[in-house]
């Protein structure tokens, strides 16, 4: 009876000064909100790297130009030698390694794709062999791969990307059908299936060829920007590493390995490395989003404040007629943590309803946790930050007041 009691005492305060009560409860709201959207964008963001990673494939590696330390400046000003298609056919022919499944080099370029009126420039143009669809995880949805004899003909047959069919040709098949890519006429072989977006670039958003077709049209027979390898199982991985190592060393004429000009990576380090940023990103995403939670319980403490002095004359009188000082306190602790517990709810809603949108490019996904500690914080400030006010006013002597104007 004494909780209902309390209970009815504090809504009422609450009901009696709505828009004062409105605007603290929205301080929590876009608080708990904040939390819950923000932990959800870094964990959308850290989902959406992972699975654009595992895609590749867990028994991929990529050589490029440059060394560990050198990296890309090395190359352009031409300190170590590039990669080339006889370093891919090195690895290739290699006899003396069974953890080596195949071996695709990689150009790549950008060129405006022409298909009747309709005008697009596809995110890139990739020159490459067959082998490379494997090594990449790429699944074609319709028509078929390029050949090997493709390859060896030079012939200008290209496999768009999800996006990039879907830009040109919209509902209509693309297989068979010619486009001009940069001046030169293309026949289409294949679409592949769609890998969806993974934050600010569309993996679909591609068109792939013959590698002498697109360096003979496009950038020339020099160095390649990388060569993609596959091992023959995920347990291979560190073998096919070496072996990479060792024949590279060999093409490039490298006798110390500390000074090889080539870097080498692989999935499970490449998304060991991003996830640990993305953690880093999430926790200060929520250390932002926690100031908001924060700056919601002072709002609190002043509105409990200013609600304290408003009543001062009425608890003055409750006092008087022996209403005892554990009843003046929870009468204005149950209003801070009402408010906060509203808010709060209103949050979870709020934040739950943003995960289901886009933000940035990145769908966000919401952590459970989040939520629960979202809410059980925005609690605990209630309490907390009300407390000073629910003491200072249990503590008034009921003559003074009485005496308030």
């Amino acid at each position: 009876m004494i909780l209902w009691q309390t209970l009815r005492f504090a809504a009422g305060g609450l009901i009696a000064n709505k828009v004062r009560s409105a605007l603290t409860m929205l301080g929590v709201l876009i608080g708990v909100a904040s939390v819950i959207l923000l932990l959800a964008v870094g964990n959308g963001s850290s989902q959406a790297v992972k699975d654009s990673i595992t895609s590749l494939g867990t028994n991929s590696l990529t050589v490029s130009a440059g060394s560990a330390f050198g990296g890309a400046r090395s190359v352009a000003s031409g300190s170590v030698k590039k990669l080339t298609v006889a370093d891919a056919k090195a690895l290739a022919s290699d006899g003396d390694s069974a953890a080596i499944r195949s071996v695709a080099p990689v150009v790549t370029t950008s060129a405006t794709a022409l298909y009747g009126n309709i005008s697009y420039s596809p995110g890139s143009v990739v020159g490459t062999y067959p082998a490379y669809f494997e090594t990449a995880n790429q699944k074609v949805a319709h028509g078929d791969y390029f050949t090997d004899d493709d390859v060896l003909g030079s012939r200008k047959v290209a496999v768009l990307g999800a996006t990039t069919a879907k830009q040109l040709f919209d509902a209509e098949d693309p297989v068979g059908k010619k486009i001009v890519l940069g001046g030169t006429p293309f026949t289409v072989v294949g679409v592949l299936q769609a890998k969806g977006g993974s934050g600010f670039t569309d993996p679909d958003d591609v068109v792939i060829a013959p590698l002498p077709t697109v360096q003979n049209a496009f950038t020339g027979f020099g160095a390649v920007n990388q060569i993609l390898v596959q091992a023959s199982s995920a347990d291979t991985t560190t073998a096919a590493q070496s072996e990479i190592t060792r024949v590279l060393l060999g093409t490039h004429a490298i006798a110390d390995p500390a000074k090889a000009d080539f870097r080498i990576t692989n999935q499970a380090s490449l998304l060991t490395a991003r996830e640990s940023t993305t953690k880093t990103f999430t926790v200060l995403l929520g250390a932002v989003a926690a100031i908001s939670l924060l700056v919601g319980g002072i709002g609190i403490t002043n509105i409990m404040l200013v609600t304290v002095t408003e009543r001062t004359r009425e608890i003055g009188i409750r006092k008087a007629l022996g209403a005892p000082r554990a009843v003046i306190l929870g009468q204005f602790l149950t209003e801070s943590t009402l408010l906060s517990v509203i808010g709060a709810g209103l949050g979870v809603a709020a934040g739950i309803a943003g995960s289901h949108f886009s933000i940035v490019g990145i769908k966000p996904v919401v952590i459970p946790e989040s939520v629960l500690g979202a809410f059980g914080i925005a609690v605990a400030i209630g309490l907390f930050f009300g407390s000073y006010p629910a003491n200072r006013a249990a503590s008034l002597r009921p003559i003074d007041a009485l005496r308030h104007e």
